[in-house]
């Protein structure tokens, strides 16, 4: 059974910082793609930022709304991702939910994605 872990949320003022951290159990994902989607009150669900990796090479896929300021990434054992959030701003501001996913086509599509956490709340002030 797979299991995603997600931790490192909280709440910020606007320009600072949160890293998010998704552990993930009973998931073989050398070759999947993990990453991380976000919905706030009323809002559909969108893909943030995601990472695919081929053993050697990952690729990283993001939002055009938090390129530059956000930073996916996985450990060497791509069993855990983190998504570095810097110059945060109030509208980023949601539950954040680590997924995975095999075969996805569009990397920030949440329909490709079957395995989901339970989410972790980010809170960012003005």
């Amino acid at each position: 059974q797979v299991h995603l872990v997600e931790s490192g949320g909280g709440s910020v003022q606007s320009g600072g910082s949160l890293r998010l951290s998704c552990a993930a159990s009973g998931y073989t994902i050398r070759r999947d793609c993990m990453g991380w989607f976000r919905q706030a009150p009323g809002k559909e669900r969108e893909g943030v930022a995601t990472i695919i990796g081929d053993g050697s090479t990952s690729y990283a896929s993001y939002a055009d709304s938090v390129k530059g300021r956000f930073t996916i990434s996985q450990d060497n054992t791509k069993i855990t991702v983190y998504l570095q959030m810097n110059s945060l701003k109030p509208e980023d501001a949601g539950m954040y939910y680590c997924a995975a996913g095999s075969w996805v086509a569009a990397p920030l599509n949440p329909s490709y994605f079957a395995y989901w956490g339970q989410g972790t709340q980010v809170t960012v002030s003005s």
